[in-house]
């Protein structure tokens, strides 16, 4: 039988049920009447605040994750919508994630396949990066902080111990987990993202092998290893990890600055770089989530789209490859999606003549969606050379959120504009 609530309601938000707690807060999962959503409710004691010794330290941890209400907008960030400090309750109000946290994929009987670790790092590390274009080093991650979003979805949570750029205050230290710590972090040196780069290798690590890079009996002895030890490599506990992994783990992990990944970016592209080209590591899908994005990410179509809206490219899009010859739109056909061409080139005609030649990066078929009462095919689609095509669903993107649909009108726009300006270059004769 479980335990009475010990709060109905927690400001205008009804408690559901007691999700746990930690060092220094309740979590409560709430329902939001007004959104009409649920909630995750992090309650802080007020009494913390009051505590001789922490209670400054406490105050600045509070005060920081609640400064970032409403500004980490990302599909691999947990929100947080809101905050509140009064006299009786403060308390911090998040986007609920039902999977819990990826410390129990740290469990020698419970990883993860290879694959699906190397694309939840991806994440992480597009994640982290938006968060460093916005001034942010997050100072605490480790799998507790990282919430599980099903298959290899995840939402980078807590940056109360976060360092911001354009902060007025003193950042307080000695905060952070140890055993995730960078060895600049462990010094109190001063701090920048390669300290989450470290940090989230030594995640890496936990998840493909079950155990910690260091094992210590003591803080001081862990110290010591983080700072003088070279740890094993991870394939030498999971012999099955590639090579192209180690390499990387071991590249996040480097204590010297000068060989560590300088840019979040450069530790995404080589973990894209396994899941596209290393043959040993078993696929369970055709394009993995870190391919896809990396592929728009990279096409002139999608100069103009921000992370978050790449992803949703990413998430309502379906991707095939497709040989030379096969015909992928016919004149008179209905069609109710476009495509946009990834790789490798195609040929529209009309009648048996040429209209056009598209390469990467150019899309077809849009006026299914442009043309919102007409979804017949004006032409015929055929494959010239073996190609990669993105295929969206006029009905998802309808439901997009409004920037990407707005990104989308703009790249349609720019491709018609230009296709006009050809044709009429080629009708003037010049």
């Amino acid at each position: 039988m479980s335990e009475p609530l010990k709060y109905e309601q927690i400001g205008k938000y009804p408690v559901e049920r007691y999700l746990g707690s930690g060092a220094t807060s309740e979590v409560y999962l709430c329902s939001d009447p007004f959104a009409k959503r649920s909630v995750a409710v992090k309650l802080v004691s007020a009494e913390l605040f009051n505590d001789p010794e922490r209670g400054k330290l406490y105050r600045k941890l509070f005060v920081t994750e609640a400064s970032l209400a409403g500004k980490l907008q990302h599909p691999h960030i947990c929100q947080i919508y809101d905050a509140v400090a009064d006299e009786s309750m403060h308390y911090i109000v998040m986007e609920y994630v039902d999977g819990g946290t990826l410390e129990r994929y740290c469990l020698p009987e419970n990883l993860l396949p290879i694959e699906r670790i190397v694309e939840m790092v991806f994440k992480c590390t597009r994640a982290l990066e938006f968060a460093h274009k916005m001034g942010i080093t997050h100072r605490d991650i480790k799998p507790a902080n990282i919430l599980y979003a099903g298959d290899t979805d995840v939402k980078i949570t807590d940056f109360g111990a976060a360092l911001i750029a354009t902060g007025e205050s003193t950042q307080v230290s000695a905060i952070g987990s140890p055993a995730y710590m960078s060895p600049q972090q462990v010094k109190e040196h001063p701090l920048d993202h390669r300290t989450d780069i470290y940090s989230m290798g030594v995640v890496m690590y936990h998840l493909l092998t079950g155990r910690l890079p260091f094992q210590a009996s003591n803080n001081f002895s862990l110290i010591y290893q983080i700072t003088n030890v070279e740890p094993s490599m991870p394939s030498s506990f999971r012999p099955e990890i590639p090579q192209a992994v180690d390499h990387i783990v071991r590249k996040a992990m480097a204590k010297d600055l000068e060989q560590r990944y300088a840019e979040w970016e450069e530790f995404s592209l080589d973990l894209a770089a396994v899941t596209r080209g290393e043959p040993t590591v078993a696929r369970e899908q055709q394009f993995a989530d870190s391919d896809k994005f990396e592929t728009l990410r990279g096409l002139d179509f999608f100069e103009h789209f921000s992370d978050a809206e790449i992803w949703e490219v990413a998430h309502m899009s379906s991707w095939r490859s497709a040989k030379a010859g096969e015909a992928l739109m016919k004149e008179g056909e209905a069609g109710d999606n476009f495509c946009i061409l990834a790789e490798g080139q195609v040929k529209v005609t009309k009648k048996n003549k040429l209209l056009n030649v598209l390469h990467a990066g150019e899309s077809f078929g849009e006026m299914a969606y442009l043309h919102k009462d007409h979804h017949v095919r004006g032409a015929d689609v055929t494959v010239m050379a073996d190609a990669k095509i993105i295929s969206v669903p006029t009905a998802k993107l309808e439901e997009a959120s409004d920037t990407c649909r707005h990104k989308f009108d703009r790249a349609f726009m720019a491709l018609l504009v230009e296709r006009l300006t050809m044709a009429n270059i080629r009708l003037s004769g010049v």
